[in-house]
């Protein structure tokens, strides 16, 4: 049997036959009980390459004891065929430090730096110095910086990825400035505004770590109240004029449309959601 340790292996080069020596998040664990009675573990272990089905049936109740859900784990097994799929027998599992989770937790498809230099870009890009003020304020927390950059937008829904958040931010955010190209009565600067600033309490809607579970902010208050909380914080403290804010904090806000930007923005989020999901609708 071929033996892979030292260094991390990826769910998908994992190999029916062979040993694994890696790390992964556990994004699910469950403990449950066999026809006989025995426990066992039952888990859903992920890297940015995939996820992989675990089951832990020597020692349970003591591994279970070792780590939580959330957690990043370092696991020794072995790798079998079950229905098809890789699955992981494991031996042996230990808590690490926390994983970065643009490494384990299946990740955007487009390069996280890139996607913040195209973001900068739109940033520079608003034509009203008020609001391009106020979303540069926004970005300029380092620590939201780094939340942001590796949150998700939903926890098993669209965008369910690290780095997910910026994703959908800047596509929603090109749709939106080629909108306000082809329909001169919208307001292109609380438009881009909105379309930089919607989805930004996804930094804080989630946990930190490397396995996508939402915090008791994002799951009691949601996405768009967060976003706008943080749009209004910044707003107080540069003194934003209540005409151009409250435009913006509309859109934001989630509440039904009631303004060309308001409706373009929505539109905007929906087909993306959409697209990116892959269960839009279809010809």
């Amino acid at each position: 049997m071929r033996v892979t340790a030292g260094e991390k292996t990826w769910v998908r080069d994992l190999e029916p036959g062979s040993l694994v020596d890696s790390t992964f998040a556990v994004l699910r664990k469950e403990r449950r009980r066999g026809r006989t009675g025995s426990t066992f573990l039952s888990l859903e272990l992920a890297d940015r390459t995939g996820r992989v089905h675990g089951m832990v049936f020597d020692d349970a109740v003591v591994l279970d004891g070792r780590f939580d859900q959330g957690d990043t784990v370092r696991v020794l097994g072995s790798v079998e065929e079950f229905r098809g799929k890789a699955q992981i027998v494991v031996r042996g599992v230990e808590r690490v430090a926390p994983g970065d989770p643009l490494l384990y937790v299946p990740g955007a498809r487009r390069d996280t730096e890139d996607l913040e230099g195209f973001l900068e870009f739109l940033i520079a890009e608003i034509a009203d110095t008020t609001l391009r003020a106020l979303v540069e304020a926004v970005y300029r927390d380092g620590r939201f910086r780094a939340l942001f950059r590796q949150a998700p937008v939903t926890a098993e829904g669209h965008h369910a990825v690290a780095g997910g958040a910026i994703q959908h931010t800047v596509a929603v955010a090109t749709v939106c400035r080629e909108v306000a190209q082809l329909h001169p009565r919208v307001d292109e600067s609380v438009l881009a505004a909105a379309a930089l600033t919607f989805c930004i309490g996804a930094a804080d809607a989630f946990l930190p770590g490397a396995a996508i579970q939402l915090g008791e902010e994002g799951r009691l208050l949601g996405i768009a109240h967060l976003s706008t909380r943080r749009v209004e914080r910044e707003a107080v403290r540069l003194r934003t004029p209540r005409e151009r804010l409250l435009p913006l904090v509309h859109c934001i806000s989630g509440q039904r449309a009631r303004t060309r930007e308001a409706l373009a923005l929505h539109a905007a989020v929906a087909l993306d959601a959409a697209v990116s999901d892959g269960h839009g609708p279809t010809a």
